[in-house]
């Protein structure tokens, strides 16, 4: 396993469980409210801080293949879709002083060398008590533990818009519940093309025969108007990794997330030991039902558009990532 396989792993869920409840004074947990936007904010936050592990520092750089200490936060929080100040100086000052037992994913970390005075270097809290921040001294960016720089702290800031006040208390999942509802629909609109015979290649210009990536085109501009693009399953998981949300962990897959695999190689999984999974292409694209299932078309003997198992089967063998385009 990679190391950022493992990150991605870690931390991409982990905004769902920080953002809904704070310790309230004597200890009573409060549930919050919550404006779904600031969920979905929170989390491209993280997971863009998350894909940049690895890149070069560079002072007063803004990416997107260098960084300074600043800069990376402009650029995360860019990718967002919120923009913010390039110095340390004026982040410091920006948004909200929040108490460093309060961080939530997203807020901005500031510390010294000696734990006083002005900060002089910064980084991005991801939740799971860790923050990625790009480092001088190791010239590249990292991902550190807060524990071990508590004496080199200085505060905490949230500049991620919160809760407009159009939120209600969410019960257990009920934060999920726009984005299940989207799921419903594409899964519904995927299902009414049951049988529909494969062809290699399908030219998008009619419905009556199709590849998996039609397939899957026609689902999520029928069942969430949400057009992709008429590429490859390829051209599909950037659409993905560019406009929404995605994972390599194939247990945090959720219903109606496209599911990208690499190219078959056997039915057994030893057949797919040893391989590099972040260096191999993807070739096909599925939708994941819930319940271990698969909705999705791959070959003419194959029957055309149809429902298959997951789990102990090539298909979770062939698993690259997982995720939906909002």
């Amino acid at each position: 396993m990679t190391k950022r396989d493992w990150l991605q792993k870690s931390t991409v869920a982990v905004m769902l469980s920080t953002s809904l409840l704070l310790f309230a004074e004597g200890g009573q947990a409060a549930a919050q409210t919550v404006d779904s936007q600031y969920l979905v904010k929170s989390e491209k936050i993280v997971q863009t801080a998350t894909s940049l592990i690895g890149k070069d520092y560079k002072y007063g750089a803004v990416g997107p293949n260098s960084f300074g200490s600043a800069g990376l936060a402009t650029y995360v929080y860019k990718q967002a879709g919120l923009t913010i100040d390039n110095t340390i100086a004026k982040l410091y000052k920006a948004g909200k002083s929040v108490s460093t037992d309060k961080i939530q994913a997203g807020d901005l970390l500031f510390f010294s060398s000696n734990g006083k005075g002005a900060p002089t270097f910064m980084g991005i809290y991801i939740g799971n008590g860790q923050y990625i921040y790009s480092s001088q001294g190791e010239d590249e960016v990292v991902l550190k533990k807060v524990s071990d720089y508590t004496k080199k702290l200085l505060g905490a800031r949230r500049i991620l818009p919160e809760d407009t006040g159009t939120g209600t208390t969410p019960e257990p999942g009920q934060q999920e519940s726009g984005a299940s509802t989207i799921a419903d629909k594409v899964i519904a609109a995927g299902k009414k093309y049951m049988g529909t015979p494969y062809e290699y290649g399908s030219t998008r210009a009619n419905k009556k025969t199709m590849d998996c990536s039609e397939f899957t085109m026609w689902a999520y501009l029928e069942g969430a108007n949400i057009d992709m693009g008429k590429g490859g399953a390829r051209s599909q998981a950037n659409f993905v990794k560019s406009n929404g949300t995605y994972t390599t962990d194939i247990s945090k897959l959720k219903k109606g997330d496209l599911v990208f695999f690499m190219a078959y190689k056997g039915y057994k999984q030893s057949d797919y030991k040893g391989i590099n999974v972040p260096k191999q292409s993807i070739t096909h694209v599925a939708i994941y039902l819930g319940d271990d299932k698969l909705l999705h078309t791959f070959s003419k003997e194959s029957g055309g558009v149809k429902i298959t198992n997951f789990s102990n089967t090539h298909w979770e063998y062939r698993f690259i990532m997982g995720g939906r385009p909002y």
